[in-house]
């Protein structure tokens, strides 16, 4: 048996994948801790040049200097270009501006990703798969936010353990776009949960399952659209139509790996409640994929998150997702350590995929 198995373990078509995708997690954690200490020592330096113009102003007004979006983060720019053009596009009538647009801002990166990808394929030396290898890993520690958003749940989830359901408040409103003035524990945890849930399918299941597709250029396609979705992706005056073509490319890109992480989800928690919420709960959300991995990760914590919200001054009816108490303080580092458990899951599901995919093809 073993004769059979382990040429196929050391192959390097199976290795180089899974070994890209932990490089990429672990770089991704590296530059996330080599963030956190700069803003730290940063704060601290701040802290004594303005501790006296800090104890002048209201509590309501002093800034948290601790987090924050890295400023040369490249999706950043991507943001600040799609901005731009946009306000230069955008008529409010047209979804076929929309999709121009779209296909502006993704052909050039991407395209560019390809054509280095297809160069490198064509040259079997040692260099070029080295020149691949740092390609894939730079890209998908590009694509993958999964460091920055469990910074960002953590500010939340601090606070709130502490009592400090204010400075709560503020940080969430970091990471959601409803309004969070006025929200209780449960409602703070709650839509911190949300957040995490879904952006560990945005920020990581869906990109590595697209790099595992299409290599780089997979990963990152899906990484643009998502974001022009997030930026675009309402349903009010301005993006109704704009933002039609980035929303509908978002959910097809999106469909598969949101009901695979669902699966990781369900195997890394309780199966009963996942399920439960698989078979009850799925359709009545408006986002076919963000709903689903919301109420399967939900359920397999055995939580309750969801329910009414108010977005720009409007308040929204939403569905409550999931099963069992309602949402906790504690939980929201259990939805880090249950995405963390579902990554080890996509990694060994992924690494038998590659397994089978070398003993029929090779």
């Amino acid at each position: 048996m073993l004769e059979v198995l382990l040429p196929a373990l050391i192959c390097p078509s199976l290795i180089y994948p899974v070994l890209i995708c932990l490089g990429a997690l672990l770089l991704d954690r590296l530059i996330g801790a080599l963030r956190t200490h700069i803003l730290k020592h940063s704060s601290t330096r701040s802290a004594k040049a303005n501790s006296l113009n800090e104890q002048k102003l209201a509590p309501d007004q002093q800034k948290n200097n601790y987090r924050g979006e890295p400023r040369f983060h490249p999706l950043i720019w991507f943001g600040k270009v799609a901005t731009w053009l946009e306000r230069r596009l955008n008529n409010r009538q047209s979804r076929v501006r929309g999709a121009i647009a779209v296909f502006i801002l993704i052909s050039l990166p991407v395209g560019l990703v390809w054509l280095i990808q297809a160069t490198q394929a064509t040259q079997a030396t040692t260099e070029s798969r080295l020149i691949q290898i740092i390609l894939d890993i730079v890209i998908l520690t590009f694509v993958i936010g999964w460091q920055s958003m469990k910074e960002h749940a953590m500010a939340v989830a601090g606070p709130l353990l502490a009592g400090d359901i204010e400075n709560a408040r503020n940080n969430l409103s970091m990471i959601v776009s409803r309004q969070t003035d006025g929200m209780n524990e449960t409602e703070v945890a709650g839509s911190t949960l949300e957040s995490v849930l879904e952006n560990g399918h945005d920020c990581v299941f869906a990109s590595l399952f697209w790099y595992a597709l299409l290599g780089p250029t997979g990963a990152l396609l899906h990484r643009l659209v998502n974001t022009l979705d997030a930026m675009w992706g309402y349903k009010n005056e301005r993006y109704l139509k704009f933002g039609c073509f980035a929303a509908r490319f978002d959910d097809l890109l999106g469909w598969l790996p949101a009901r695979l992480t669902a699966i990781c989800y369900a195997i890394s928690g309780s199966l009963p409640n996942a399920f439960y919420s698989w078979r009850n709960q799925i359709g009545k959300h408006k986002s076919p994929n963000a709903g689903l991995v919301m109420a399967i990760g939900a359920g397999a914590l055995g939580i309750v998150i969801g329910g009414p919200a108010v977005y720009h001054g409007v308040r929204q009816d939403k569905p409550y997702l999931g099963a069992g108490d309602p949402a906790k303080s504690v939980d929201i580092k259990r939805s880090i350590q249950l995405i963390q458990k579902s990554l080890v899951v996509w990694l060994v599901l992924f690494t038998l995929l590659l397994f089978v995919f070398n003993q029929i093809w090779i």
